[in-house]
């Protein structure tokens, strides 16, 4: 069976619209993505896209004066932890949705030296959009991918995840998968490269001890000071969810790699939220703090859920 063909418009019929754009190289991406700008600027819509540096700089050469229309952001540090990405297209939404008027957003998450832990994680992310923004206001978002640096299977996953963007025409695949269904969230994470320290934990102890072993263990890790209370803090906060919403018990593991230190907890809860800790919390339902705490100050967080209990595990960068 092909794909099926359709012309969109921008937030059509007053939904979220959100396609992948493939393309080949950095000039295939400037023309491609430039002209999708172009059209906004032309419109007057509110657009922030959302790139590498270096794809910056290119897009405000091509733009030229009308560069000042849009707004962009370093992906490499909106999206360094791709758990983060979510909160800030939830930011840009919250300001332009009473407008009553459509607004765009490019967003690329994906690129080829990303690890693999955070390719992973950054097609959650892109699966999840769907499931966020699901009944958002009508505003539309472009995610690039470059066919030439990416391999099969990212792309093949893009195509799951996104309709695609070609030359205004919206081609839905066979294999798309629509917002109400999202990847699975029980897959096991890998197992550790070595053998991890452990560190057990149940409730009526004092959570101290806790903060003390993954200080010191940071510490032998090589983990550098500043980094270091990023991970004690991260790790109490995900500690404190399990003795409140996991059974009241816990496990802790740590164990380092070649550039981090990662720090996983495991419990006998089950979080229904696939958005958990990717979307900020309001003031009335700070129930996802802990982890939206934590995504904001480790590189990297991975979360999977079942029936028989979750896994939160964290890595903190030695850079």
């Amino acid at each position: 069976m092909g794909s099926a063909t359709i012309e969109r418009g921008v937030g059509e019929g007053g939904a979220f619209s959100h396609e992948a754009l493939f393309y080949q190289g950095e000039q295939d991406f400037v023309d491609r993505v430039g002209a999708f700008l172009k059209e906004s600027v032309q419109a007057r819509e509110p657009i922030l896209v959302v790139v590498s540096a270096r794809k910056v700089d290119l897009l405000r050469s091509m733009l030229g004066r009308d560069a000042g229309a849009v707004r962009f952001a370093d992906m490499a540090d909106v999206g360094h932890n791709p758990a983060r990405i979510i909160d800030a297209w939830q930011g840009f939404v919250g300001e332009h949705a009473a407008s009553g008027r459509p607004f765009r957003g490019v967003g690329e998450p994906i690129w080829a030296t990303r690890s693999a832990e955070e390719l992973v994680e950054c097609e959650r992310h892109e699966a999840l959009l769907n499931l966020a923004f699901a009944g958002a206001p009508a505003w539309q978002l472009v995610c690039p991918y470059d066919t030439e640096t990416l391999p099969p299977a990212v792309i093949e996953e893009a195509c799951r995840n996104h309709p695609v963007l070609d030359d205004g025409a919206r081609r839905v695949s066979p294999a798309y998968r629509e917002a109400a269904v999202i990847p699975a969230f029980d897959e096991p994470l890998p197992d550790p490269p070595v053998r991890p320290r452990e560190f057990p934990f149940v409730a009526g102890d004092t959570l101290e001890p806790l903060r003390r072993f993954v200080g010191h263990q940071a510490d032998v890790f090589g983990l550098p000071p500043s980094r270091r209370n990023d991970l004690v803090f991260s790790a109490n906060e995900v500690a404190t969810n399990s003795l409140v919403h996991g059974g009241g018990r816990g496990l802790l593991r740590m164990w380092p790699t070649e550039g981090a230190v990662v720090c996983e907890i495991r419990d006998q809860g089950c979080i229904e939220d696939p958005l958990v800790g990717r979307k900020r919390p309001s003031l009335e339902d700070t129930s996802g703090l802990g982890l939206w705490l934590a995504n904001q100050l480790c590189d990297l967080v991975q979360v999977r859920s079942s029936p028989e209990g979750s896994a939160v595990r964290v890595h903190v960068s030695k850079l």
